[in-house]
């Protein structure tokens, strides 16, 4: 029978899961993002509340060899059990495995070294999972980041893994069973092993592509606190995914795709600053919507793309073209995402122009103010 398993109130599956994640990557094991989120859609369907469901999910998502069975093993005992797990090895003496919760460079690292250093001779040995500095940026808002965090927040934002659901291309590709269309040269090809006889039909069916993801960045002044940080974002998405294209737009719009191509951060965003003429100028979010729509976004570039608008929904301009250009770009494109650094601030409500009346055609509307709201939007922009 499967043991029962408490949970924190107010803690949801999504919460758990990442938080395991966290005590995992501290035992050593590596968790990639995707993986997470695979262990977030098994919790759905299993029991949150029995052990052997939440268990066995854990395992066939997050862990990916044999060496981190143990750990995982551990692990699961003081994070779900809500114990010290002390297990014997087979190999060697019993381990134990304690949660700190201090920072890596803090006052107290020399002192665990020494202690640890005291006990190497005890039969029982320490594995202790420490929670970073990083962890605490996970949820610090984008505005309050000093400089130093922000180039940490960059290696951390590489992490992230954006892949949008596939969509269906023109080309044909060869299918094992039945497809749409015969494929008569394989077929005949084949035939010839039987005297010509056509004793097996090969098929072809519609390749898939990756879909397009078209990002937008506001760079306007009251973006400012928050603007540092999305380019960023923007370039680890430029570089980190196939079929990206990267503009900003405050008073005019600036296609930035070439120049956060590079892999050096430091000169990807330096040449993008160098590039954009108008940073935390004014806003003009129907124009620059309006350019984008004529030159690139109806003409192909958005038409079955995600449409990745990072804005607070300030506008001097007229909202009126703005909704019109939101409705054109929301009729060509496969999903569009507004995410607004502002919507985690406690009674907010749409009610800037600009925001208002861009509403109306957004598909999924999200937060942006910190690196665990990107790795939100992450799985936004992966849902089919």
């Amino acid at each position: 029978m499967s043991t029962a398993l408490k949970q924190p109130a107010g803690s949801s599956a999504d919460e758990m899961a990442v938080s395991f994640a966290r005590v995992l990557r501290g035992a050593g094991i590596n968790v990639p993002i995707d993986s997470v989120i695979t262990f977030v859609q098994a919790l759905d369907v299993v029991s949150m509340t029995k052990r052997d469901d939440v268990y066995w999910a854990g395992r066939a998502t997050l862990v990916h060899g044999p060496e981190d069975q143990q750990l995982y093993d551990r692990a699961f005992a003081v994070f779900w059990e809500r114990r010290n797990a002390t297990d014997t090895a087979e190999d060697g003496p019993p381990q134990k495995i304690t949660l700190l919760l201090d920072d890596e460079d803090g006052p107290n690292k020399d002192d665990d070294a020494e202690n640890n250093d005291d006990n190497n001779d005890d039969d029982n040995q320490t594995l202790q999972m420490r929670f970073t500095a990083n962890e605490s940026l996970r949820s610090k808002d984008f505005a309050q980041y000093t400089d130093e965090e922000l180039h940490e927040s960059l290696r951390l934002m590489h992490q992230l893994r954006l892949a949008g659901p596939p969509r269906q291309s023109l080309r044909l590709t060869h299918a094992k069973r039945s497809g749409s269309r015969h494929d008569l040269r394989r077929t005949v090809r084949a035939s010839l092993a039987f005297g010509g006889e056509p004793a097996r039909l090969h098929w072809r069916k519609p390749s898939e592509r990756q879909r397009r993801l078209v990002v937008l960045l506001d760079i306007s002044g009251s973006m400012e606190p928050y603007a540092r940080a999305l380019l960023r974002f923007m370039h680890a998405a430029v570089v980190g995914r196939q079929r990206v294209e990267a503009f900003t737009f405050g008073t005019r719009l600036t296609r930035l795709t070439k120049e956060l191509n590079s892999r050096d951060p430091d000169k990807a965003l330096t040449r993008a600053a160098a590039q954009v003429p108008d940073w935390s100028g004014g806003t003009r979010l129907g124009e620059s919507l309006r350019r984008f729509n004529a030159t690139w976004g109806v003409r192909g570039m958005a038409r079955g793309a995600i449409v990745v608008v990072l804005s607070d929904g300030w506008d001097r301009g007229d909202p009126e073209v703005l909704a019109e250009q939101m409705q054109r770009l929301q009729r060509v494109a496969f999903r569009v995402v507004w995410v607004n650094p502002l919507k985690v601030t406690p009674g907010y409500a749409p009610l800037a122009r600009g925001m208002a009346a861009a509403l109306p055609y957004v598909d999924d509307f999200v937060e942006g103010h910190s690196l665990q709201a990107l790795e939100h939007l992450t799985r936004v922009i992966s849902r089919d």
